[in-house]
């Protein structure tokens, strides 16, 4: 079986180096790790190159977009996301593997406001959070807690049958409504830790776009 790990990078030459290292290649699975750069002006690229990873320029901009150039250049049967900032447990990435197997699982997300670090998250992205899970599960009948978690754990055949139409930061909510809508699916704690580097987020654009997507994908 073959595990590809998909991370999205924009300028993480700090924390990429940290996140590849931490993945155990248990060398009874084949491993895959592809890196979608968004151009970074910095040494990511280099890097991910230097321990192992293939890498792929992305300059079309936005965070569903470089997921969907990811899925379409991965082989394994496997498909494993996290950020390139260090704040997900790349080194659980095994352990929620063999999780999904073993519980005939189609797709994970991982949960991040159970196990949170003190100064992982601000306090308006939590109320942002909450606000956006509370709608999903409302519009969608999604029962979840966190619908804006990145990191996932999933069967790539399951892709083919996901109607994912985001190229931004909606992304993340939408892959999660497609896969509970038409598979096996559960939500795991994980730890959540304080990011390395320079923060993207955009917090009042990011967090309307997102909540004006949710609207349109239920009643459009």
């Amino acid at each position: 079986m073959k595990i590809s790990v998909i991370i999205p990078t924009l300028n993480e030459e700090e924390s990429i180096g940290h996140v590849l290292d931490k993945i155990h290649r248990d060398p009874k699975y084949q491993w895959e790790i592809i890196i979608v750069d968004g151009d970074s002006r910095d040494r990511t690229r280099e890097i991910a190159m230097e321990k192992g990873a293939k890498v792929i320029v992305e300059k079309r901009k936005g965070y569903g977009r470089a997921y969907k150039t990811g899925f379409a250049a991965a082989t394994g049967d496997i498909i494993v996301t996290l950020d390139g900032d260090d704040t997900y447990p790349a080194e659980k990435i095994l352990e929620l593997v063999e999780y999904l197997l073993a519980n005939n699982l189609d797709f994970i997300s991982c949960e991040r406001f159970s196990k949170m670090q003190r100064g992982a998250m601000s306090f308006t992205h939590k109320i942002g959070n909450r606000i956006l899970t509370l709608t999903t599960r409302i519009l969608f009948g999604v029962k979840i807690k966190d619908s804006q978690s990145g990191m996932w754990i999933f069967r790539r055949d399951i892709l083919k049958s996901l109607n994912l139409t985001a190229d931004g930061m909606p992304f993340s909510e939408e892959i999660k409504i497609e896969a509970w809508r038409k598979f096996k699916c559960a939500e795991v704690p994980i730890e959540y830790r304080e990011r390395k580097g320079e923060v993207k987020l955009s917090t009042w654009k990011d967090g309307l776009g997102n909540l004006k997507f949710l609207f349109k994908k239920r009643f459009a």
